[in-house]
């Protein structure tokens, strides 16, 4: 099991991808199966329901997830917020953050199509100002959860990829190290 942290547009969701087909492992998006679960977008259940439902279905669909063998997991990005879900994480195999600048993650959610509908505002800024807060309040909790930082900044997907790869004892991803 291996989960991707950062806040949102870092790449989790990208790299996750590519990294679950490197490795031959499968690959899941907590955000996309909590809104398939909830059948909603995670900005309805924001809307309706508020953070604090958004973050109880967040934790519940996370759960249920982690633990799983050969599971490549792109998280949400506010999911370290949750103690226990940062111990889980932990727990249940190597967790990787993610991270680049707020001008960088800024400019990748704005060629971010789905972004809009699916995402809410997280404050009554948003924007890069919302960015800067958001990362500044959750660089601790990513920093204490992960077992692998990678700095996404300038990197191409398949740099990400290998830098990942490159952390991971051989026998867990798989492949066998150069």
């Amino acid at each position: 099991m291996l989960s991707l942290i950062g806040y949102r547009g870092t790449g989790k969701s990208t790299a996750g991808m590519r990294l679950a087909r490197r490795l031959h492992w499968n690959w899941l998006d907590s955000d996309t199966e909590l809104e398939q679960a909830a059948g909603r977008s995670i900005k309805e259940i924001f809307a309706a329901d508020g953070e604090r439902e958004f973050r109880r279905l967040e934790r519940e669909v996370l759960k249920k997830l982690l633990g799983n063998s050969q599971l490549v997991l792109s998280t949400g990005g506010g999911c370290v917020l949750d103690a226990d879900t940062r111990h889980d994480l932990q727990q249940a195999g190597h967790v990787v953050w993610l991270k680049a600048s707020v001008e960088t993650i800024a400019s990748r959610i704005l060629f971010d199509r789905s972004t809009e509908s699916r995402r809410p505002k997280l404050t009554s800024v948003g924007g890069i100002e919302e960015i800067r807060s958001l990362v500044a309040q959750r660089e601790p909790l990513y920093r204490a959860c992960a077992s692998i930082t990678i700095d996404t900044e300038g990197l191409t997907l398949r740099e990400v990829v290998d830098r990942i790869v490159s952390c991971l004892p051989s026998q867990q991803s798989g492949e066998t190290q150069p």
